[in-house]
């Protein structure tokens, strides 16, 4: 028979036992509990991490989708190209010129396009410093073709040749039209082929 004190004693020393191995044992448990949590953590991380990658992506992919139709719009490509077209002609670039004129290009003076660029050729040679300008210009579209329609303002550096170009050109009551057609799938590719003004008249013997 196990007396009574001894009992006490024993009990005693389990009790510090199993205080002392929960002492010791504390730090594991909370460590491998900080660890489980940091994983948990760390899923919710990249999970999130990779769904605001993805909704990002899908925002940037259809704001450019957008702002490409917008772009690529028939009118909005043919007001680009007749704007390109006048910077070419005030830049003297005249390749990028030409590059504008369909091979088929007719207009109301009985100029193909190699008289037409002869033309341009000659008489902006005498005007220095030239700006060509559009104001309140419309488009209207029937694809293929598209008509520009507006009225055009020629500028100089040069007095004397501004007074010419006010009373040939700058006075002129009735509007340009640019007739322009899209010649392939992609809708950049559009080309000049005729332009017209009943009010604006080129002598026969003029260049």
């Amino acid at each position: 028979m196990i007396p009574s004190d001894a009992k006490h004693r024993f009990t005693n020393r389990s009790q510090k036992r199993a205080v002392i191995f929960d002492v010791y044992s504390l730090p594991f448990i909370l460590r491998a509990k900080w660890r489980n949590s940091a994983g948990k953590d760390k899923v919710a991380r990249v999970t999130i991490t990779l769904r605001g990658a993805l909704v990002g992506g899908l925002a940037v992919a259809l704001s450019i989708g957008l702002y490409l139709l917008w772009l690529w719009r028939p009118e909005h490509q043919v007001r680009l190209n007749t704007e390109h077209f006048f910077h070419a002609i005030d830049g003297r670039n005249w390749e990028t010129v030409a590059d504008f004129i369909s091979d088929d290009y007719r207009d109301q003076w009985a100029d193909d396009r190699t008289r037409l660029l002869e033309r341009m050729r000659e008489g902006f040679r005498w005007v220095r410093g030239s700006r060509i300008t559009a104001a309140n210009a419309s488009v209207q579209v029937e694809t293929p073709r598209a008509i520009w329609v507006g009225k055009i303002m020629v500028y100089s550096s040069d007095d004397g040749v501004m007074e010419v170009l006010d009373e040939r050109v700058n006075k002129l009551t009735a509007p340009f039209e640019f007739e322009w057609r899209r010649i392939s799938g992609k809708p950049w590719d559009w080309k000049l082929v005729r332009v017209s003004n009943p009010a604006f008249q080129i002598p026969a013997d003029a260049y």
